[in-house]
């Protein structure tokens, strides 16, 4: 384990410009460098390093970070192998806290089953091309299914002959302990000694993400009713299946290259794929998709196309596990095979350039998709109809972006022939109770609802926290007062929480930060542990410079806003309160609009007064000019 101070020495020590120079041949451009993108590619120089904010920027393809996440993404390593990487460029010795003996003890037994992992795979490989069963049974059948030789090795594939005990004997007779073969799953503990767990069977090694061995699949070729077709490893400390997706260790170069991740149900289903041609491919591998699946897509690439056979049954089952991918603000998309089709047998049926073609011609964005499936059943049933379009709101409804979600509602609207209107306040009433609101708030400032058209000015709020929060708004003056601390007060003294949550953690994690002397806030968000905050954080920071557009009294030009932020941030604060005002406004004439009760009508009638008084008063401290 890295100590803390000793990673936080390695982040303070290490250059940006250094570091992505290693990779990158980089031009100095005022007070930037910039460079051809590694991640994709371009001819246009567009990758961008910033020496004093210590991150680089890719303005094509979107990647960057700070050192340690350009290392994580050129040399597709962990975060702990990009810490221990720049140590060793930079001479920082790395001494790791000592472990305890539970540590020491769990670290061993990890150890020893990868180990025993390791061996078994080789055994299993060995015996399919060694071995006179391996040949004539496992290897033919390979071979029937149109494996070639090259992916058959790629893949490490293997058999377990069909004895009782074979594999376990031999492992026993190498020195191997029977208490790892039982933990790792390959032998089963019988009453009169191991028997083999996978005898019979096909193997297929499943990989961990750097490459080793946690676990294996095996398919019977035997015709036994009673049996499983297939078996996996069980849960244990070197495998857990809610986080391990098979290929992925051979595809993850391929993903972050092409930017996409094809998501397929089995192992045949993805060496088919790379056998045609199509290496970024991975499987959940029978079993129902899973958050730390997801994470583990998320980590080379947000897009992800999941291809389906013809099975209705089979594809609405799936349906509400892939809302899961949409929660994690990923890019679905689509591809349904033909009748009788899946991934293995189509790839093998199709040239690469066929299954290509094929793939860009029919994928479809995933709520489209779902939208159409579903209509089919509604017909001209309309409460049929009307679940369908409570299904389709709860999964755009999970969707955190709130500009996608806007982009959705929208297309949506016009396939169901239905108000946006309606779907918007729906997909509001979901969002609110997912947060513990009521349905509705009252139309005050305070309590604003979901709506989409606020996030850039909620962005430059984080970008003024981000770049001026701990710097005085007004030099030279009795009245020193932070930028963060005027933005957060505004905030926090009308009950204002920002609906997207990750710019809302900004806003608490800073909040929290300046009660401490040494926080930096460019850095602490640059480097934060949550990837989506610090992503987000480069974003910020990584925007073009921006000029003020308040004119001095004096001087004709403009000055730049670190020079100007008493003028600069009010504007911009109420700027934002006066687009929540305006969307309550138009939500009260709504329902006035539609109010057949006359008591209710006069409520709303004054609170739609009492709003008119209020945007009077907001319009006449932004005065007309929009600055942002």
């Amino acid at each position: 384990m890295i100590p803390q101070e000793t990673v936080q020495r390695i982040l303070d020590t290490a250059d940006i410009v250094e570091v992505v120079s290693d990779f990158v041949t980089l031009k100095k451009r005022g007070v930037n460098y910039i460079g051809l993108c590694p991640f994709h590619n371009e001819k246009t120089p567009s990758f961008t390093v910033s020496p004093s904010k210590g991150i680089c920027k890719c303005f094509g393809c979107g990647q960057g970070g700070n050192a340690v996440n350009f290392i994580m993404e050129h040399e597709q390593m962990t975060y702990v192998e990009a810490l221990k990487f720049l140590a060793r460029k930079y001479h920082i010795e790395i001494v790791e806290r000592e472990e305890s003996e539970e540590e020491r003890i769990a670290k061993n037994e990890r150890e020893s089953m990868m180990i025993v992992t390791s061996y078994a795979e080789k055994y299993f490989e060995e015996t399919l091309h060694q071995d006179t069963e391996g040949m004539s049974v496992g290897l033919t059948y390979l071979k029937q299914r149109g494996f070639r030789p090259e992916v058959i090795k790629k893949f490490h594939l293997g058999y377990c002959k069909d004895d009782w005990a074979s594999f376990s004997e031999q492992a026993l007779r190498d020195g191997y302990e029977k208490k790892y073969l039982v933990d790792t799953g390959l032998s089963i503990e019988g009453k009169k000694g191991l028997i083999d767990k996978y005898r019979g069977r096909v193997i297929f090694p499943i990989h961990s993400v750097s490459g080793r061995t946690v676990g294996f699949g095996g398919r019977i070729l035997r015709n036994d009713a009673k049996a499983a077709k297939y078996l996996n490893s069980p849960e244990s400390t070197i495998y857990h299946k809610s986080k391990v997706l098979y290929g992925l260790y051979f595809a993850k170069k391929s993903i972050v290259k092409q930017d996409k991740c094809f998501l397929v149900e089995g192992y045949t289903d993805v060496i088919s794929m790379h056998q045609a041609g199509i290496e970024n491919v991975v499987a959940s591998s029978g079993t129902a998709l899973t958050i730390g699946q997801i994470l583990l897509i998320k980590r080379f690439t947000p897009n992800v196309t999941v291809l389906f056979d013809g099975d209705a049954a089979g594809i609405k089952a799936s349906l509400r596990s892939i809302d899961m991918l949409l929660e994690q603000g990923m890019n679905i998309k689509v591809l349904l095979l033909a009748d009788g089709e899946d991934p293995d047998s189509f790839a093998k049926s199709h040239s690469a350039t066929e299954l290509q073609e094929y793939i860009k011609e029919n994928e479809e964005d995933f709520i489209h998709f779902k939208t159409k499936l579903l209509l089919k059943d509604a017909k001209n049933d309309p409460v049929e109809k009307a679940n369908l379009i409570r299904e389709i709101v709860r999964s755009i409804s999970v969707i955190p972006d709130s500009i996608n979600r806007s982009v959705y509602i929208k297309s949506c609207s016009n396939i169901l022939d239905i108000q946006e209107s309606v779907l918007y306040n729906q997909v509001s009433k979901l969002i609110a109770q997912k947060r513990g609101q009521t349905s509705y708030q009252k139309p005050e400032i305070a309590k604003p609802k979901e709506v989409s058209d606020k996030d850039y000015e909620e962005r430059a709020l984080l970008r003024l926290l981000l770049n001026y929060g701990t710097e005085y708004m007004i030099e030279n003056s009795d009245e020193q007062l932070l930028t963060g601390t005027y933005i957060l007060e505004e905030l926090e003294n009308d009950e204002i929480v920002f609906p997207n949550p990750i710019y809302q953690q900004i806003v608490e994690d800073f909040k929290k930060g300046l009660d401490n002397d040494d926080f930096h806030p460019k850095t602490y968000f640059r480097d934060h542990p949550d990837e989506e905050i610090a992503k987000l954080a480069l974003d910020l920071l990584s925007e073009p410079y921006k000029l003020s557009q308040i004119w001095t009294k004096n001087k004709n030009k403009i000055e730049l806003e670190e020079h100007c932020l008493a003028t600069i941030v009010p504007k911009v604060v109420y700027q934002y309160k006066f687009k929540l005002i305006k969307e309550l406004q138009k939500e009260i004439m709504d329902r006035i609009s539609q109010c057949t009760d006359d008591q209710e009508l006069f409520s709303l009638l004054q609170e739609k007064k009492n709003l008119d008084i209020i945007k009077k008063q907001v319009l006449e401290i932004i005065g007309n000019r929009i600055i942002v």
